[in-house]
């Protein structure tokens, strides 16, 4: 088969090996950085013979919305995953969103394997896999994290000597997580065992280091020769990022933190909810303090009176309620609170000061969640043709990215 639709989308599929790369949490301005001390000459020279321009992430900016929205195609309206966790209200619980049994919408990856392509997913964090497998082992595909490399079997995997193929299992709090599922992803392409990939890596290194640290240009050196591995085995590459990344500090370094939980209590009275959707067992990359709440009101409270109160709350830069939020950020509305918040540049929201544990934070706060990290590189390593460069010029957007890369080549 020539091509597969799913979602509403129709994806052509090249003679040559097709590999998408998501580099979690890379804002433009690491690549900027790192290209103007020519760091990255694979990325520059894919800049200027292919195509480099920027997309809109899906809200909140977080990575399994964003991960889950770039691999159906589809918003988190349609896909359901709004979150890394939301509260259930049917059950009372609040739940973590890394299962396929979430999702709404069917993965690009199962269709492309029927179509006779050899599909490989390969991810950091072992909480995306099953998301990432839906369908498709059972249709002969691969999916593993570098997270737990050494455990991978061929029945839950489709691959069981991972670590024969691309090395021992590395840390996940490291580069080396994000590095290993590149090249395992090479690795694979070498061998002829995929010649169809999504990567997608981890975005520890973002939130410990600032774009211009050394220890930020030397990942980006690490990852752009990695690049270059993919290039020459013939691969058309598209690369994005689930989202950017933001300090959220004051000046002394300490985190710029508004506890909604707390300040809600103190104006109103006892029974909110504040649901930080960020949440995950990846402590040390953020504290679970991110730019994006969801907030459930008492019974009876008047959720247009929270929202002016919040409203005027400094670091506060968006407050809607449930439908007109569902709306405009593209949400599921049924796995959404009363309210949704969005915080500054500089600010992340938090629920009260005893839930979250800043000393697992490594170093300063560097976060993630808003709409200030909305903002995400696009970069293909082909010229575009003149049907997607006018499409590019519109709001693009960073789940567009399987798309452009199987059809927008010239």
């Amino acid at each position: 088969m020539s091509s597969f639709t799913v979602n509403q989308r129709t994806y052509l599929l090249p003679s040559r090996p097709v590999a998408v790369i998501c580099l979690d949490g890379s804002a433009d301005e690491y690549l900027d950085c790192a290209l103007a001390r020519g760091r990255m000459p694979n990325l520059a020279k894919m800049s200027v013979t292919g195509w480099r321009g920027m997309a809109r992430a899906a809200m909140p900016t977080f990575t399994n919305v964003n991960n889950t929205s770039i691999v159906t195609g589809v918003p988190p309206a349609v896909h359901g995953i709004g979150g890394n966790f939301f509260f259930d209200t049917a059950s009372g619980s609040e739940v973590m969103m890394n299962s396929s049994k979430f999702l709404r919408a069917e993965t690009i990856f199962p269709h492309a394997q029927r179509a006779g392509r050899k599909v490989a997913v390969v991810t950091a964090k072992e909480k995306l896999r099953d998301i990432f497998a839906s369908g498709l082992i059972s249709e002969g595909g691969i999916a593993f994290s570098s997270e737990k490399a050494k455990h991978a079997v061929v029945e839950i995997h489709g691959i069981g000597d991972v670590e024969s193929l691309a090395g021992p299992t590395p840390e996940i709090y490291s580069g080396d997580a994000s590095l290993y599922v590149l090249k395992a992803g090479v690795a694979l392409l070498a061998a002829g065992r995929a010649d169809f990939l999504y990567l997608s890596t981890t975005d520890y290194m973002q939130h410990k280091y600032a774009p211009e640290d050394p220890e930020a240009l030397d990942f980006y050196a690490a990852v752009d020769a990695e690049l270059g591995r993919l290039l020459e085995l013939g691969a058309i590459l598209g690369v994005t990022a689930d989202h950017g990344m933001n300090a959220k500090q004051h000046p002394d370094g300490t985190p710029r933190v508004i506890y909604l939980e707390t300040e809600l209590t103190e104006a109103f009275g006892d029974g909110f909810r504040v649901i930080l959707p960020i949440t995950d067992p990846y402590v040390a990359h953020h504290g679970a303090l991110g730019s994006f709440a969801q907030v459930h009101l008492p019974p009876g409270m008047e959720a247009a009176k929270v929202r002016n109160w919040l409203l005027r709350r400094g670091g506060v830069t968006e407050c809607h309620e449930r439908a007109v939020a569902a709306r405009l950020m593209e949400l599921p509305e049924d796995r959404m609170g009363d309210l949704v918040v969005c915080s500054a540049r500089d600010t992340v929201l938090g629920r009260t000061p005893h839930y979250h544990d800043l000393k697992a934070l490594a170093g300063a706060l560097r976060s993630h969640g808003g709409r200030y990290e909305e903002m995400v590189p696009l970069i293909f390593s082909e010229p575009l043709n003149e049907a997607y460069i006018a499409r590019a010029a519109g709001d693009v957007r960073n789940f567009d990215i399987f798309e452009f890369t199987c059809n927008g080549s010239r």
